[in-house]
């Protein structure tokens, strides 16, 4: 298989080799895309066929039942080959169940955030079953990172503080439409919860090193770049885009940012996965770590 072909190499133990400085950023940032590119391959078939079916449906199917068919498909067929394990699909079903929920209450009718203007015969509560499928496909990319980019994590803070940040993270989704928002307070906690916490990754054949916080960040960002584009293309719509299309404001990058740390919790808490997390002892020594 093909796809087999293309992991063998990206997966393959590479020792040191020398280049010279310009060589060695142009292999490394090549590496580091393609990884990139192979962990997106969820979120690449699935947001084509979001893009690409037309708002009308394809062979008298809705387009959003037919996304959710689609997804399915893709679905299995990365289990079927083995691409994904079961672990890793419980995890990704639990994000589907998590998105899933918190779509049907931001489409509420005492909330309306944003809602799917097309009918489909698989909506439920008002929300298409597809929808869930966007959560999972962070949560399916994040756990192929892991693989293809050998991630590390050092300084990672004790399980339950992080367990605990995420719950109040997904909690303030719901509570700020009645309580009040408080997701910079939030965001300040993170921050400093995180703040030593280091990942370690290899996009060729040496480790780099980032700031957790900043590799949050980054990923909110580029979902943020995606819900423009699906916004765009009227996957689902905000109050202000019934009219004419904008840009999705700003501030929703700090909500998918936060977001991104929720996932992060539960990918980190997976058995293969924990096995590469140093949680410290205390603030100086690390479980089975040297760095």
């Amino acid at each position: 298989m093909f796809l087999n072909k293309i992991d063998g190499h990206l997966l393959q133990a590479i020792e040191g080799r020398e280049f010279s400085y310009f060589n060695r950023i142009i292999i490394e940032f090549w590496y580091f895309f393609l990884k990139e590119l192979r962990a997106c391959l969820f979120v690449i078939l699935f947001f084509a066929a979001v893009f690409m079916l037309p708002r009308a449906g394809v062979l008298g199917i809705p387009r959003y039942d037919a996304l959710l068919i689609i997804a399915l498909g893709i679905q299995f067929w990365m289990i079927h080959s083995k691409l994904e394990t079961l672990d890793e699909f419980k995890a990704i079903t639990l994000f589907h169940i998590i998105g899933f929920v918190l779509e049907v209450f931001k489409t509420s009718q005492g909330i309306k955030s944003w809602s799917y203007p097309d009918f489909a015969y698989t909506k439920l509560l008002g929300v298409p079953l597809f929808s869930g499928f966007m959560y999972a496909a962070v949560g399916s990319y994040m756990i192929q990172s892991w693989r293809f980019l050998d991630l590390r994590i050092v300084h990672y803070p004790p399980y339950w503080m992080t367990i605990l940040i995420a719950l109040i993270i997904y909690l303030n989704f719901f509570t700020h439409h009645y309580i009040g928002d408080y997701r910079w307070y939030i965001a300040a906690c993170a921050l400093g919860l995180y703040s030593r916490t280091t990942v370690i990754f290899k996009p060729y054949d040496r480790d780099r090193k980032m700031p957790l916080l900043v590799a949050f960040v980054l990923i909110g960002f580029f979902i943020w770049l995606a819900e423009n584009v699906s916004t765009f293309f009227g996957i689902w719509k905000y109050p202000n885009q019934m009219g004419a299309w904008a840009v999705v404001h700003v501030s929703k990058w700090s909500s998918w940012s936060l977001l991104v740390i929720m996932t992060f919790t539960i990918i980190a808490n997976l058995k293969h996965i924990k096995k590469r997390i140093y949680v410290p002892e205390d603030n100086y020594s690390l479980v089975g770590c040297s760095d």
